[in-house]
């Protein structure tokens, strides 16, 4: 059938498969290697003739053939190798020959088709194709499980004879040896080193800001940019707190590191917890943000002015008279230009959309200033592009068929150098300058609307080749990766051919792969942008903190690769145990109390007892004959006491030795250090126990070490009242009570007139003293809700918590600090808020309390006082490690019980003018109506003479734009918790408002819809009103001066599109636009109340460092 029949009956022709015999070389080739998009190095076939199969041995390799500069050759296993079933399949390989003589790091990426044919019809075969980057580890690839055997003996459907006949058959193979122009095409990545690749290293990825590491990598790359940020003073700063000193050790980092480095550092220093770093900011408002911030801390420097030098353009928004001689302009600056994709063929097209001037004709005639209704037009020029522009791709729109955002995805080519000298204003001198730009980065976005991966391409600069960093790697790419493959659009085609329907449906996939963001630098300023970096262009105070930060690292890391060579020894002095107030000499493994702080040494296990000792001895300050050292073990009722003292004579003793046979079950080395007093022998006198004693002091309710003694262990327990009372200074024969500290919940009144060893008294034991109290001290003591006696104390120790203690709802200050309190868990709420109000010197029935979320701290509960609960029931059984009990506290006007049956409510007055004119709190019962609310309003408020006298309740949106005003109806204490509430006067004029006028919505804004500020209103629109009389009627509604007025431009904001706001001109009727329920007018100005309001619905970015 022709062509011209084809044509003519307008049927394509069935297509028939046609057999391609096997020895027609190129168009097999053709057919069954199909075109991978790559150029093609080299092409060679090998054939290989094989005769009495059923006896041939296991394994065999062909003879060796070159193609590409490498030598191949088949590897066969004729009844399939160890993988698989034997003696039921054929095995067949390429193999890349002697590797091992192959130059270091060599590789090969080949594309192949291994065919076994009958030699005396090559048209009956059996073929599989492949390709592969062949490499040291892996250089055989090829089919397993090519054939069943029983398929190449028997003659199949459709064929006349068998592949395998009379035992023979021939073995080809079609080798492609493909360009490999970026050295990483199909590299599995494995044992990448991006640094010694490309001499650039990634970014790890730290949640939802990949775009982040994308800007970032573009930021660094401009070299410019990394200079100026480098000049700016950080030597005083910390990273956590300073953006500029974070990104300065992240482009350090990028500049010397060889692995990926981290940002989790730059975004502490934004001030973002962790679930900001995972919204899904725009990068354009991130890179602005950050610019602001970074532009503030170059003020004064010599970094001062680099980034307007660097980013800022000029624009001008003008209205021209067609047929009188005038012009209203003004001129604008810029940072990146927003520009469409959709319906735009590329770049270009999308420039001439930008600055397409807008015809005001017939009823949309322009009013010009003393000239009357005009012909005009209106539109954007340039005045000057900036030497590195931003160009963001408007890749994500609203759709108003679906109701939602959506990714554009269509094709949208931008080219490597474009001129834009067009779109400069001719009637300027700089439409003479040269305006070409040159491609420096693309940011890639792939995926959808809801998530998807961030990369960017830099070239960054001249001589370098173009890089992909994509997250932690970083490598080379063709131009056909930057380009071509990020224009989005349908699937891509091959020499203009739809491509082969196998690889279809992976180049499809692509189609949601494409650029967001590009960068492109002027020719003219390439050199100044993109100037080599010198050692002198790092800051000297940077290079010296990271380098010791480096060696920091290094040496906790050689540290931690040692550890199993040391342990740690404590040593618990008589100091130590005199600051101690707990069980035992010290705690270790206390559940609800942190270690004591004791002198530790990190001891070489080997270490001999004699050098350690010496060790000791020189950090106490005593001589080595003046000490002796006794190991703490771990009693069978979970204390820790001292059990014995290390031998001295003993001098190849190690203490690895000492831990393991005379402290069992520890991890590490526990001591008590006995400092023999001058005279005496190092021996402790034959016959005696080495007790502890502690003094439990009623008046300050303290229990403390007061050292040891040593008393035979035949003398009577009423022998240590001598030793005490002159230990105390205390008057001989004063009352004294003895208690021994068995174990926590143990503590058991001593029999004095029996001996230490009837009282079974060993070696470590502590006993505990006391003054005895007479019966009416005791009671005394006990109705303060005082300790009377060691048991009880013991029994709050055992017993006793630290709450931490935190303001709920303002910041940390000297008024509301966060404090710590030590609490039994047996007491109750109201021992608790007493204790709190005695710290916050307020009243504790007007305190009131929250409990928290152990995992992240967030307000969980309002704790009742009605309850009484226990503090063990106030902490709440936590399953995870324990956690230290954080509660917040709000101090009260009010008390807590009046305030169940009432709600507290504080209500912002607007007033008539729309400002924040004073705050008023109220107390109101909760079955109030917000009606009754309003009234109480009235009664503080001074409203307008010649008002309505009427007061409008209402909340702000959470994207702070429109007011949610209440009915009246509603009762207070069903108004949600946390409020912010506002109230103002309504004016006369909207509630005169007819059925022809428009009540819309009006919002502050600064510069970007986003940052918002001050309190959204109410505004009546009247038909045919230009907006040069709407703003007269604005100003007396927000009551402004003529000169503040001046500096606020206004603008409409459809709330729900993607459109930048459209600012308002003077002779525009704004009720001519048709009102969605959410579109509203903006007033852009400079926020002076500093109180900038973000809603959760459009949160904006903030960088607080």
């Amino acid at each position: 059938m022709d062509v011209l029949d084809e044509k003519t009956n307008g049927v394509p022709p069935m297509e028939i498969d046609e057999v391609v015999s096997v020895h027609d070389h190129e168009a097999f080739a053709a057919k069954h290697l199909p075109d991978l998009g790559h150029d093609v190095k080299d092409f060679k076939v090998f054939s290989w003739t094989l005769r009495g199969w059923k006896k041939l041995e296991k394994k065999l390799t062909s003879e060796e053939f070159e193609c590409g500069g490498h030598k191949w050759r088949i590897l066969l296993f004729p009844f399939g190798n160890s993988n698989a079933p034997p003696n039921d399949t054929v095995s067949v390989y390429l193999d890349y020959a002697d590797p091992k003589k192959a130059p270091e790091g060599w590789h090969a990426c080949a594309q192949f088709a291994l065919v076994i044919s009958n030699p005396n019809d090559p048209t009956v075969f059996t073929v599989s194709h492949a390709h592969h980057r062949f490499i040291m580890e892996e250089c055989d690839w090829g089919f397993t499980r090519f054939s069943e055997l029983r398929k190449l003996f028997n003659v199949q459907e459709g064929q006349s004879r068998p592949t395998i006949e009379n035992e023979v058959a021939e073995v080809t193979v079609f080798v492609r040896v493909l360009e490999d122009p970026t050295g990483v095409l199909w590299h599995n990545f494995v044992n990448y080193d991006s640094k010694k690749e490309t001499g650039y290293v990634g970014l790890k990825n730290q949640g939802a800001t990949c775009y982040m590491n994308s800007l970032l990598q573009s930021l660094y790359c401009t070299r410019y940019f990394r200079r100026a940020v480098y000049q700016i003073p950080t030597e005083e700063e910390l990273p956590t707190e300073s953006v500029a000193l974070a990104l300065q050790r992240a482009f350090y980092h990028l500049q010397t590191s060889d692995q990926p480095v981290g940002t989790t550092e730059l975004t502490k220093s934004f001030g973002w917890k962790s679930l900001d770093s995972f919204l899904q900011h725009d990068v354009q408002e991130f890179n602005r943000v950050l610019q602001d911030k970074l532009e503030i801390k170059m003020k004064g420097t010599k970094a001062e002015g680099a980034i307007a030098k660097l980013f800022l353009g000029k624009m001008k928004s003008f209205i021209k008279c067609v047929d009188v001689d005038f012009e209203s302009s003004r001129i604008e600056e810029f940072n990146d230009i927003q520009l469409n994709v959709k319906g735009m063929k590329d770049l270009e097209a999308s420039f001439r959309n930008y600055v397409e001037v807008e015809k005001m004709e017939g009823d949309n005639k322009y009013q010009a200033e003393g000239l009357g209704l005009q012909d005009a037009q209106k539109g954007i020029i340039f005045e000057s592009f900036p030497p590195v522009l931003h160009l963001q791709l408007k890749r994500f729109e609203y759709d108003i068929q679906r109701d939602a955002m959506v990714k554009i995805n269509d094709r949208h080519e931008f080219p490597f150098e474009i001129d834009l000298k067009p779109f400069i204003d001719q009637t300027i001198p700089a439409k003479d300058e040269n305006w070409v730009y040159k491609l420096h980065g693309v940011l890639v976005h792939s995926g959808d609307l809801h998530g998807g991966h961030y990369f960017a391409l830099i070239k960054p600069d001249r001589n370098t080749r173009w890089l992909k960093f994509d997250d932690d790697r970083v490598t080379p790419v063709t131009d056909k990766e930057v380009l071509e493959e990020n224009y989005g659009g349908e699937a891509l085609t091959i020499n203009g051919l739809p491509a082969p329907q196998q690889r279809n449906q992976v180049r499809a996939m692509k189609r949601f792969t494409n650029a967001y963001m590009l960068v492109y630098i002027r020719e003219i300023a390439i050199d100044e942008v993109l100037a080599p970096f010198t050692e002198d262009d790092t800051p000297p105070h940077l290079k010296r903190r990271l380098d010791e930060e480096r060696l920091q690292i290094e040496a906790r890391k050689r540290e931690k690769e040692e550890q199993h060579l040391f342990l740690t020894a404590k040593v618990i002095t008589d100091e130590s145990f005199a600051r101690h107030e707990g069980f035992d000499l010290a705690s270790f493994d206390e559940k609800n109390w942190p270690p004591s702080d004791l002198p530790s040494f990190r001891v070489l296990k080997q270490e001999t007892y004699s050098i350690f000792k010496k060790r000791v001895a020189e950090h106490f300050n005593y001589p080595e004959h003046q000490i002796r050292l006794w190991v703490l073990v771990n009693r069978q009722n979970k204390t820790v006491r001292p059990d014995t003292h290390i031998p001295e004579n003993e001098p190849a003793l190690n203490v690895e030795v000492i831990r393991n046979n005379m402290a069992a079950r520890q991890s590490d080395l526990r001591l008590y250090l006995d400092v023999i007093p001058e005279g005496s022998k190092l021996e402790p006198p034959p016959g005696s126990i080495m007790v502890f004693l502690k003094h439990f002091d009623t008046t300050k309710q303290t229990l403390y070490g007061v050292g040891k003694s040593y008393v035979p262990r035949n003398s009577k327990v009423s022998d240590l009242f001598s030793i005490i009372n002159e230990r105390m200074r205390w008057t001989p024969g004063t009352p004294l009570k003895l208690y021994e500290e068995i174990k926590p919940g143990m503590i058991e009144l001593m029999k004095v007139k029996s001996t230490f060893a009837q009282s079974e008294i060993q070696d470590g034991d502590i006993i505990c003293f006391q003054v005895d109290l007479p019966d009416k001290e005791i009671h005394d003591f006990e109705s303060q809700g005082l300790y009377s006696n060691p048991v009880q104390f013991y029994d709050f120790l055992q017993n006793r918590v630290m709450i931490i203690f935190r303001p709920k709802n303002e910041e940390i200050d000297a008024e509301h600090p966060e404090f710590s309190l030590t609490l039994s868990k047996k007491q109750n709420y109201d021992a608790m808020s007493t204790k709190a109000g005695e710290y916050l010197r307020h009243e504790p029935i007007k305190l009131r309390f929250t409990t928290t979320l152990p995992s992240n701290g967030q307000a969980k509960s309002v704790l009742k006082r009605s309850l009484n609960q226990s503090i063990s029931e106030i902490m709440a059984p936590s399953y995870i490690n324990p956690t230290t009990t954080v509660i917040l506290y709000e101090k009260l006007d009010v008390s807590i019980v009046e305030l169940e049956t009432k709600r507290s409510l504080k209500v912002i007055w607007t007033g008539i003018h729309n400002k924040e004119e004073a705050a008023f709190p109220f107390l109101l019962p909760k079955t109030s109506m917000v009606h009754d609310l309003a009234d109480h309003i009235a009664k503080q408020v001074t409203l307008s003479p010649t008002g309505s006298g009427k007061i409008r309740v209402f909340e702000v949106s959470k994207d702070g734009k429109t007011q949610k005003e209440f009915t009246g109806t509603e009762m207070i204490g069903n108004i949600p918790d946390p409020v912010e509430l506002f109230a103002e006067e309504i004016p006369v004029e909207e509630l005169e408002a007819d059925d022809a006028d428009k009540v819309i919505s009006v919002f502050h804004f600064s510069k970007e819809v986003q940052r918002t500020h001050g309190v959204p209103f109410k505004f009546v629109v009247k038909p045919g009103e230009k907006f040069a009389d709407t703003k007269k009627r604005l100003q007396a509604r927000i009551g402004v001066s003529d000169k503040d007025l001046a500096k606020y431009r206004f603008a409409l904001i459809q709330v729900s599109t993607f459109k930048q706001p459209s600012y308002i001109e003077d002779d525009d009727t704004i009720y001519d636009h048709k009102f969605a329920p959410e579109d509203v007018l903006g007033l852009d100005h400079v926020d002076k109340s500093g109180k900038t309001r973000t809603g959760a619905g459009e949160k904006a970015i903030v960088i607080r460092g």
